[in-house]
C-alpha cells in the first residue's frame, strides 16, 4: 500500500469521503481548505484522509475512510499514523480528531494511535446534520474530540 497526497488535477474520491461523513456540503467545504491524502493498492484508491489546519500549530484529521471491501485490514490505522507523521513533518505541535459518540470502532482506533479524549461537543450532529445518523444501534448526537501533542 502506498499513501500519497491527492494531486490538484485528480478527481476527489467523494464516495470514500462520504463513507466517513454523510454531509456532502460539509465535505465539500473542508476539502477546499484541507489536504487530501489517498491510500492506493495497484493504483486503486482504497482509502483517504483529510488534514485541515485549524489554529496556529494545530491540525485536525477531518475525515478518514477505507473502502468497505478493504476494512478490517489495518488500513485505517496506517492512514491515521501517516496523518500524525505528516503533521509532525509540517511542524504542527498538536493534532486533533473528532468522531461521533456512536463510532465505537473509531474511538478505539484513535486511542490506540495515541489520541486522548479532551472534549465533547454536545448535540454537534443533531445541530449540523440534516438527517439523523445511527451507528451500532446508537444515535450519533455528540462529537467526541480527541487530540495528541506532537512534540
Amino acid at each position: 500500500m502506498y499513501i500519497r497526497p491527492l494531486h490538484i488535477h485528480e478527481e476527489v474520491p467523494l464516495e470514500l469521503l462520504l463513507l466517513a461523513d454523510p454531509s456532502k456540503s460539509i465535505v465539500e467545504d473542508y476539502i477546499k481548505r484541507g489536504d487530501i491524502f489517498v491510500a492506493e493498492i495497484d493504483r486503486r484508491i482504497i482509502g483517504e484522509y483529510v488534514l485541515l489546519s485549524t489554529r496556529p500549530q494545530t491540525v485536525e484529521i477531518v475525515n478518514v475512510a477505507v473502502k468497505e471491501s478493504e476494512q478490517g485490514k489495518g488500513i485505517g490505522k496506517q492512514l491515521v499514523m501517516h496523518a500524525i507523521q505528516q503533521a509532525r513533518l509540517k511542524g504542527y505541535k498538536m493534532i486533533e480528531v473528532g468522531t461521533g459518540n456512536s463510532s465505537i470502532g473509531q474511538l478505539a482506533l484513535y486511542q490506540k494511535c495515541g489520541f486522548r479524549i479532551n472534549a465533547i461537543d454536545k448535540d454537534f450532529f443533531t445541530i449540523h446534520y440534516e438527517n439523523d445518523i445511527y451507528e451500532n444501534g446508537i444515535q450519533c448526537r455528540d462529537m467526541i474530540r480527541l487530540s495528541q501533542y506532537l512534540c
